[in-house]
């Protein structure tokens, strides 16, 4: 099987610690490792050249030096930021360049995870289901800690041979009520996004449900210099939206897996994935904080002091160039900010 590592996202939801030249994936955020040598770490047994890393042409330079480990000839990179569709899709197209068709991971650079074991054993089981039927998809299902109403959810059936569950369905962000009693019942799962599949398979899919984005990628794919000019021009879609929400339930299974992990794709979802949902605060640097409940305080300032007093759920971050100060339930508008920050020309600290 090949492992591809996506570590292409600009990660502006974690502004002010993610920067459009040094996204979240590269920054050291745990343990001083990046998410992205913590998700190379998780695949310490993997042969080297079944390991591949898709990022944009912008981040090459900080992923051969993060990750070493990896051959560079498999380091994949977009010459523009066109969403992950294309993204996937042109790794399909080079795999196949290179003669490759069989089982291909589809993982992220940017998660957390307590128990990377459980993650690699369940990777190993989607490889053997898809050996045996190729032509479906199998979605890793987290066992949700909480009713996280940020994050999509599973919805899982009866098991099926080989430990699988049926599948069932989808649902991105449900309301916080629904959320509740979709944790409740015990029939959802977080979903990670991580995807097994046979790359013939998901080729077809492309063609059947993104088939202008497939015939584009396919007319430039051979002439680099056209690649690298059009490519910005390709339509923008999600993998979800392009292709994951038109999957049936006959054509994936579902692997529940607990691995303990969280995705720090905002700042609060950052203190969450640390420190767990509730009151308990996440402080990091040179901080004092007093009275408050459920806060993030973060301090890049060694020589500063950062404190705080009588603060409920806020999200506090202090760099060298920049501070931000916002309440959890704004972070979501952390995006139009940062286009604020940059109509009014203030740019540089983006």
């Amino acid at each position: 099987m090949k492992y591809i590592i996506f570590a292409g996202g600009a990660g502006t939801r974690l502004w002010p610690l993610s920067r459009k030249n040094s996204p979240k994936q590269f920054a050291n955020l745990a343990d001083g490792r990046s998410t992205l040598q913590m998700a190379v770490d998780r695949l310490s047994d993997v042969p080297r050249d079944s390991l591949y890393v898709a990022t944009n042409i912008a981040y090459k330079s900080m992923v051969a030096e993060q990750v070493p480990e990896v051959p560079e000839e498999n380091i994949f990179t977009e010459p523009a930021k066109r969403d992950q569709a294309a993204a996937i899709c042109l790794t399909l197209l080079r795999l196949q360049k290179d003669g490759y068709h069989g089982p291909v991971a589809i993982l992220w650079a940017d998660h957390f995870m307590d128990r990377p074991d459980a993650f690699v054993t369940a990777l190993q089981e989607a490889e053997a289901l898809i050996d045996t039927e190729p032509n479906r998809f199998i979605f890793l299902g987290e066992k949700p800690r909480f009713a996280n109403h940020n994050l999509g959810w599973i919805n899982v059936g009866e098991k099926e041979g080989a430990g699988a569950h049926t599948f069932l369905g989808w649902k991105y962000r449900p309301e916080v009520a629904a959320c509740t009693d979709m944790f409740e019942s015990g029939q959802w799962l977080w979903n990670p996004g991580y995807f097994i599949t046979d790359t013939r398979f998901l080729l077809s899919l492309y063609k059947t449900h993104a088939p202008e984005l497939l015939a584009l990628l396919e007319d430039m794919f051979d002439n680099p210099e056209r690649l690298a000019k059009e490519y910005a021009t390709l339509p923008a879609i999600t993998f979800d939206s392009g292709i994951v929400e038109k999957i049936t339930q006959d054509q994936a299974v579902v692997l529940a897996v607990d691995m303990g992990w969280s995705d720090p794709g905002t700042l609060y979802a950052y203190k969450e994935s640390v420190v767990g949902s509730g009151t308990k605060n996440m402080e990091v640097g040179n901080v004092v904080v007093q009275e408050s409940t459920d806060c993030l305080v973060f301090n890049e300032e060694e020589k500063k002091l950062v404190t705080a007093i009588g603060l409920e759920g806020m999200v506090v971050v202090n760099t060298k160039d920049a501070v931000l100060v916002c309440h959890k339930n704004d972070v979501p508008n952390i995006k139009t900010l940062l286009k604020k920050i940059e109509s009014e020309g203030k740019g540089e600290c983006l």
